[in-house]
């Protein structure tokens, strides 16, 4: 608008000059060919640039081509990747900024080479859930949206999720075992789920040639996959290969002490798959879930058998697990030889504390940070959950010091804040999700 404006100013004063007014070129309807001249009369009277700007001709434009269908669906698959690519790029930057917490998680998989003492399990247990939590709160995903939690999931929740472990525990009771069904579905979503966690994690450890590298796939086999693309990025197609192996590891025939650590891998994918998915929308909502799902586990827990039975004989990747202590002297063999603790134990509240990150962005709180403080109780609860376990020396709902810890610490850090209500009140807007 200042160009233009700029553009007319100049004409206007290189006319006035003149003391003979005139139009503009570009001031003149656009049509069909058309030749302005002026008379002789006018010729001789005006100045040579006056003459010269009244012999012209204005040309038509030339028409804007097109755009077919095909042309407009190829475009629009550039734009696709040109975006998916950008996405990347900020996944591999984020993880590289939480290098040490994803080198600690690496780290502790070698811990079972040291021993299975409970010390070295209760370390593995609460570094691998308290760094998952972390780095799964902070993780940039691709997708614009995410799976939004409304009060009525939170409300219901826990039913579903009881008549959920009810219906495993009759059929395991009735003689039949579903683990090789179940566990064969979640493999198949492990496997989806290291392909795409995967990504970030070696563009940060290969070459940015690796980055950039595309394979070329024959069309019917990419058409048959549903990729839509002959050149496909070598790092998606590394890490499904990486996932693939793992399901395939998972299932090869050798005892399951011996291939925990990939059971492990495929349970960490998931997680930090489904923190990345889901968004709690509220902090109300937030409260309604932890709330019933605090209740729901304490009930299975402590009243009834059903948690641990369906925990130990429904064999799946939806668990962390490490090797028990060997019994002591004249003890008997434990009966599952795996130390266990729940996907659950950290996708609910490692939910919570990425939704903490929302309320620090949306917030700005001045003091204290609402994600800190939630990642720090909830390694706060879980010290708490394996302390009394070694007291009582019996199996422990999480969720019972877990979620208290959570919600406890945003109403903490808050109040703290001078942002109790905002807090209380908060909801993400649509275009957050």
């Amino acid at each position: 608008m200042v160009k233009g404006f700029l553009r007319i100013l100049c004409l206007s004063t290189s006319v006035f000059s003149s003391e003979v007014f005139s139009f503009a070129p570009h001031a003149l309807p656009r049509g069909p060919s058309l030749i302005l001249r002026s008379s002789a009369e006018d010729d001789v009277l005006q100045n040579p640039i006056t003459s010269f700007m009244n012999n012209f001709k204005i040309q038509r434009q030339p028409a804007t081509p097109v755009e077919s269908e095909e042309e407009r669906l190829k475009r629009l698959k550039r734009e696709e990747l040109l975006t998916l690519e950008e996405k990347e790029v900020e996944r591999a930057l984020k993880v590289k900024e939480d290098a040490i917490p994803y080198l600690l998680l690496l780290a502790l998989q070698f811990l079972p080479l040291i021993g299975s003492d409970r010390i070295e399990s209760i370390t593995y247990f609460w570094g691998v859930a308290t760094a998952t939590v972390y780095v799964g709160g902070r993780q940039v995903t691709l997708e614009e949206s995410e799976e939004r939690v409304t009060s009525e999931n939170a409300l219901y929740a826990p039913i579903g999720a009881s008549v959920s472990i009810g219906l495993l525990y009759v059929l395991i009771k009735a003689g039949f075992n579903p683990g090789a069904l179940y566990a064969f579905g979640v493999t198949i979503f492990g496997a989806l789920a290291i392909s795409d966690i995967g990504v970030p994690l070696l563009r940060n450890v290969l070459p940015n040639s690796f980055a950039e590298a595309k394979v070329k796939v024959p069309g019917s086999i990419s058409k048959s996959l549903g990729f839509g693309d002959e050149d496909l990025p070598l790092d998606g197609l590394t890490t499904l290969i990486l996932g693939i192996g793992c399901t395939a590891a998972y299932w090869a025939p050798v005892a399951m002490e011996q291939k925990f650590l990939v059971s492990n891998v495929i349970a960490w994918a998931l997680a930090m798959t489904s923190l990345g998915a889901i968004s709690l929308g509220s902090f109300q909502t937030a409260a309604i879930l932890l709330a019933g799902l605090f209740c729901y586990d304490i009930f299975w827990v402590f009243g009834t058998d059903v948690m641990m039975t369906v925990a130990t004989k429904v064999e799946a990747p939806v668990k962390f697990l490490y090797t028990a202590p060997p019994p002591a002297e004249g003890a008997e063999m434990r009966e599952y030889p795996f130390s266990v603790l729940g996907l659950g134990d950290i996708v609910i509240p490692g939910l919570f504390v990425r939704f903490m990150s929302k309320l620090d962005a949306a917030l700005q709180p001045a003091k204290f940070s609402y994600f800190g403080a939630a990642t720090a109780a909830y390694a706060f609860g879980l010290s708490a959950c394996f302390v009394i376990n070694e007291i009582t020396h019996s199996g422990q709902p999480a969720l019972l010091y877990l979620d208290p810890a959570c919600i406890g610490s945003a109403i903490a850090v808050g109040a703290a804040n001078g942002q109790l209500q905002d807090v209380w009140n908060f909801e993400e807007s649509e275009s957050e999700d």
